[in-house]
Order: structure tokens, then sequence, then C-alpha cells
């Protein structure tokens, strides 16, 4: 009994395994064959099926086959979007441009040019990271734009573009922000200076202002005294500026102790050149060489090891 029943279990594993192979053997003889008919047939037939790593294989031996021939356009345009749906997007939109370049007058141009330049959407990173596809894109969907002022598709790849600059304006945002994080401070005013340039209309422009003051308080505060006063001076306008330009802002009041702590930094300075002046004849004395041929430091050159020296 036990015998018997080991030959039935025995032969319907043996069954099923022919079953397996024979469906798998199907697929690969075709894909081994030269049938190309066929093969085609077959890969829209997977394709249509949402089986796209299966008509991927087909596709693949059968863009060289057909390439310069009348089928060959219906053929790479399911070769572009098999590639899309596998989200392999740097593939697709290079048969998307490929075929939107190779048929021009085809009725389907316009969609792979769009596509093309919609997988370049699709592959650009968090702002976080390095750019250059976002840039690729915008330009990829505004080269559509200007070939096809008049498409249905124009107003989607304007919002597209405008989802993209959003992407750098946060990207700039951020890396400006970061020079002030490291305390470097002329570059943290000069980044503000540069995204506030770039994008005029930024979400992040009251912010923007209002760290340009920090920034540049903070770059006169730790500049050699013979910089200082010009570098207050400069934070001083910057907040008379964002006060006239934001009266109500939840800023203003820090603002105004940036702008008063200028002030008091640019009566120490002078306060201290006075001083020197004063005392010249004084300091001429200590900074004479002494019998033991020792130099006695002037005041202006101690406690500066932390200052900005141009």
């Amino acid at each position: 009994m036990f015998k018997k029943l080991s030959l039935v279990f025995f032969s319907v594993s043996v069954a099923i395994m022919m079953v397996l192979g024979s469906c798998k053997s199907k697929f690969e003889k075709l894909k081994a064959g030269n049938d190309n008919l066929k093969k085609y047939q077959e890969a829209i037939k997977l394709y249509n099926k949402k089986e796209y790593s299966k008509a991927l294989e087909l596709f693949d031996d059968l863009a060289p086959r057909y390439r310069g021939r009348e089928a060959a356009e219906d053929l790479f345009y399911y070769y572009a979007y098999t590639n899309y749906k596998l989200k392999d997007f740097t593939s697709a939109r290079y048969q998307f441009k490929n075929f939107a370049e190779n048929y021009q007058s085809s009725p389907k141009a316009e969609e792979c040019r769009f596509m093309a330049a919609y997988c370049f959407y699709l592959d650009s990173p968090n702002y976080t990271l390095d750019q250059e596809n976002t840039t690729k894109a915008i330009e990829a969907l505004q080269l559509f734009i200007n070939l096809y002022p008049k498409s249905d598709r124009v107003a989607e790849a304007s919002k597209l573009i405008q989802d993209l600059r959003d992407k750098l304006e946060d990207k700039a945002y951020a890396n400006s922000k970061l020079y002030l994080t490291i305390q470097d401070y002329q570059s943290a005013v000069i980044a503000f200076g540069n995204t506030l340039r770039d994008y005029p209309d930024t979400k992040y422009a009251e912010e923007l202002e209002f760290l340009t003051i920090k920034a540049q308080y903070l770059y006169a505060k730790n500049s050699s005294e013979a910089r200082q006063e010009e570098r207050f001076n400069q934070a001083i306008s910057f907040a008379d500026q964002f006060a006239e330009k934001y009266p109500a802002s939840k800023y203003l009041k820090e603002a105004a102790a940036l702008k008063k702590d200028s002030q008091q930094g640019i009566t120490d300075v002078k306060t201290y050149y006075a001083d020197i002046q004063k005392n010249a004849k004084y300091y001429r004395k200590l900074a004479k060489i002494d019998s033991t041929g020792n130099k006695t430091s002037l005041p202006s050159e101690k406690n500066n090891s932390q200052k900005i020296p141009n």
C-alpha cells in the first residue's frame, strides 16, 4: 500500500514537472527561435497581460532585428513603455527620446517626447541629493513646450516644471543655511543673496532676508577691528530694509536687536581706536625693544586669533 502511494506521488510530481517544464520551454524555444513575427505577437500579448519582464526579453531580442523596418515604429513604442512599466526610467526615456526623434511624423511622437521628459521628472531625486536630473528634466519639459505649444499636455508640463523648480529652490535654501551653520558668515550672506536673486518669489524670502542680517552681523563681529565698522554698517542697512519690507514680521524684534548690537559694535570699535590714538606715545614706548631683546605687543595685536583678517 505504501509503495503504491509512493508510486502515485512520484507520478504526479513528474507530471507537474513536465507541465511546468513544457511551459517554460515553450517561451524559451520561442525566444531562441528565428520567427520574429511570432516573437513580436507574443511580446504584445505578454505586455497586455502585464508580464512586462518576459515581454522585455522578447523586445530586447527583436529591437536590433526590426530597426529600419516598417513594423519597427509600433515595436519601439511598446519597447519604451515596457521599460517604463518596469520603472526603468533611464532606459525608458532613452527609448522614448529615440522614438520621438526617429519617427517625427508619427502621431505618437508628441506623446513620446513628453514621456521622455516625464521619465527625467520621475528620476529627479530628493532635494538633498545632486540635482542634475532635475535640471535636465526642466530642460526636457521646456523643450516639449517649445516643440508642441498647442499640445493638451502643455499645462501638465508646466506644472511639472514648477514642481522641479520648487525642489531646486529647497536645495538652494538648505545650502545657503548650511553656510550659517558651519559659521562661514561671508559665504552665507552671498548665498542668501543668490537664492533671493534666483528665486525672487520664494516662500523663504522673509526668513532669508532676516538670516542675511544675522550672518552679516556675525561676519562683522568676527572681523578684524579695521573692517568692523564697514561691516556693521552693512548689517544695519540690511536691518533697516527688512523692517521697511516686513513691518509685521515675526523676526522684527530679533532684527532690531541685531541692529542695536551692530550700532554698539561700531561704538566699541571707535572707542578702541580713539584709545589707541590718545595713548599713542605710551604704546610706542611699550613696543620698543627692551634690554633683554623682547618686544611688548601692542593691544591691537592681542586677542585677535578668532578674527576674520579681511
